[in-house]
């Protein structure tokens, strides 16, 4: 998510994981990606009004991740979750001006970031890739 300005980017504290990324969530069972992708910027941002950024003209995704989830057991050494493969399936929004944003249950905290206040608070690599295609894509 951008800000109305195209200068910021919005990036939440995630509470389990300790790190600052990408708002997001599941589609729990939601198969328009894109409507999920506005439902959980809704959710986590506090904020209701967006817009999509095209890519080439058209609503698509802006950015894909796959990346291993490792199993989680719990205290008794239960296997709660097993391993597997995430797919984060990204879309770049600009948010619209004069909307507050409040921190979900999900996070730490929420905030706006210059692309140099992203590199000194993530070594994310798949935060700083859509940092870059983000840059490149509204120059």
């Amino acid at each position: 998510i951008i800000s109305a300005d195209r200068r910021r980017c919005l990036l939440a504290h995630h509470r389990k994981l300790g790190r600052w990324l990408q708002l997001g969530g599941h589609a729990d069972g939601q198969w328009q990606v894109d409507e999920v992708a506005l439902r959980e910027a809704r959710e986590e941002s506090g904020m209701a009004r967006f817009d999509f950024v095209p890519i080439e003209g058209v609503l698509m995704p802006f950015d894909v991740d796959v990346h291993e989830i490792p199993e989680r057991r719990d205290a008794h050494g239960n296997v709660v979750e097993g391993a597997h493969e995430h797919y984060d399936v990204r879309f770049l929004l600009v948010a619209r001006a004069d909307q507050d944003i409040r921190v979900s249950h999900e996070s730490h905290d929420v905030a706006w970031f210059t692309p140099d206040e992203v590199r000194e608070r993530t070594g994310e690599e798949s935060v700083l890739r859509m940092l870059r295609k983000a840059l490149e894509l509204l120059s």
